[in-house]
C-alpha cells in the first residue's frame, strides 16, 4: 500500500476509545422463614433500586416457602431450615459457574429480609471499594434502627465500638449486612453449615485474614435494620457457647484455645445474671468439646499478629 492510500484510511478511521475494565456484577442472597412478606418486599424493592448494573437476586426459603417476589427474582425453596449458614450457602451455590470453580457474580451481598438498604449507590460503592483495594475481600455495613438512626454496639465489629459512624479494618463483620468478594468464598469456602446459628461470620472472617484477605466496615453503606437483642432467639445461649468452642477448635493455634475460650467464660460469669441462661451457655458449651466441628484448619501465627494490629487478638 502506498504512502497517500495510507494516510487516506488512516483519515477515514476514526478513533475507537479503548474498552475499559466491564463493571463488576453484584449479586444479593437473601433468606426467609416466610413470616416477614412485606419486609421482604421492600428489601427487594431497596435493592432494584440501587445504582449502576442490575443486582442479581436469589431467595431462599429456608424450610418455607418463599412470599410473592418480583419478576426476575430467582427463589429456592428448602424443605428444612439448614439455618443461617446452611440458608445463605445455597443461596452461594445459586451463583455458581457451571463447569467452573467460580461464579457468576463478582461481588455477593447478604441481607437480613427484615432489612432495607437505605441509600440507592451502596452496590456502586461496593463496586467502588473492591476496584480500589485489591486485598479487601469483605465489606461489612452499618446497622441502623429505621426510626431513630442509632447503631447498636455489638453492630459495630470492633472493640472500640463507640463511634459507628467511623469506618475500619476490622476483623469479622455482621452476616445479614454485608458485601463478600466471590474470590474469597472460592478461596476459602462458605460459611460453616454445622454452626446453624452465631459466629458463622467470624469463622469466614478468620479464614479469609489466614489466606491474605482483609476486611472493612463501612459506615457510609447502611441497611436499615429494627433494633432487636441477639438473645430473642431460644437457642441463643447454647449456640453462642457451642460454637464458640467449634470457633476455637477448628480456627486457632493449639496453645490460644484455652486462652481464648477461657476469657469468653469469664466474660460470661461476668455479664450473665440469669440462671437459666448460665445453664443453657455450659451446656452449649459442653457440646462444643463433645461433638464434632468440622476440619480443624490453624490460622498462621502471623495471621493472629495482623488481628492484633487491627486491634482483636483472637483471644477477646
Amino acid at each position: 500500500m502506498n504512502e497517500s492510500l495510507k494516510d487516506a484510511v488512516t483519515q477515514a478511521t476514526p478513533d475507537v476509545p479503548a474498552a475499559g475494565p466491564r463493571p463488576a456484577k453484584v449479586g444479593a442472597v437473601i433468606i426467609t422463614m416466610g413470616n416477614r412478606p412485606a419486609e421482604l418486599r421492600a428489601l427487594l424493592d431497596s435493592v432494584a433500586r440501587q445504582e449502576g448494573d442490575p443486582v442479581e437476586v436469589v431467595v431462599v426459603g429456608n424450610g418455607a416457602a418463599v412470599p410473592d417476589v418480583p419478576e426476575g427474582v430467582r427463589t429456592v425453596e428448602l424443605p428444612e431450615n439448614l439455618g443461617i449458614p446452611g440458608g445463605r450457602n445455597v443461596g452461594i451455590e445459586a451463583f455458581a459457574a457451571e463447569g467452573t470453580d467460580g461464579y457468576d457474580v463478582d461481588i455477593l451481598l447478604f441481607l437480613d429480609d427484615d432489612g432495607l438498604l437505605a441509600r440507592t449507590d451502596t452496590a456502586e460503592l461496593c463496586r467502588k471499594a473492591f476496584d480500589a483495594d485489591p486485598e479487601l475481600g469483605i465489606i461489612s455495613f452499618r446497622i441502623a434502627d429505621p426510626d431513630t438512626g442509632e447503631t447498636q454496639r455489638r453492630h459495630v465489629p470492633r472493640l472500640r465500638a463507640a463511634d459507628p459512624m467511623r469506618s475500619s479494618r476490622v476483623t469479622t463483620f455482621l452476616g445479614g449486612a454485608n458485601a463478600v468478594r466471590t474470590e474469597v468464598l472460592a478461596q476459602v469456602g462458605g460459611l460453616p453449615d454445622e454452626f446453624f446459628y452465631a459466629h458463622e461470620e467470624t469463622d469466614l472472617a478468620w479464614r479469609a485474614l489466614d489466606a491474605g484477605w482483609m476486611i472493612d466496615y463501612r459506615a457510609d453503606m447502611v441497611l436499615y435494620h429494627p433494633t432487636t437483642a441477639p438473645s430473642r432467639h431460644a437457642v441463643y445461649h447454647r449456640m453462642v457457647a457451642r460454637n464458640r468452642v467449634w470457633l476455637a477448635r477448628r480456627n486457632l493455634p493449639a496453645l490460644l484455645v484455652p486462652v481464648y475460650l477461657g476469657v469468653w467464660m469469664a466474660l460470661t460469669l461476668l455479664r450473665t445474671r440469669s440462671g437459666a441462661a448460665l445453664r443453657a451457655w455450659f451446656g452449649g458449651f459442653k457440646e462444643g468439646w463433645a461433638s464434632p466441628c468440622g476440619p480443624r484448619r490453624p490460622m498462621r501465627w502471623r495471621t493472629v499478629w495482623r488481628l492484633t494490629r487491627l486491634g482483636r487478638p483472637p483471644v477477646i
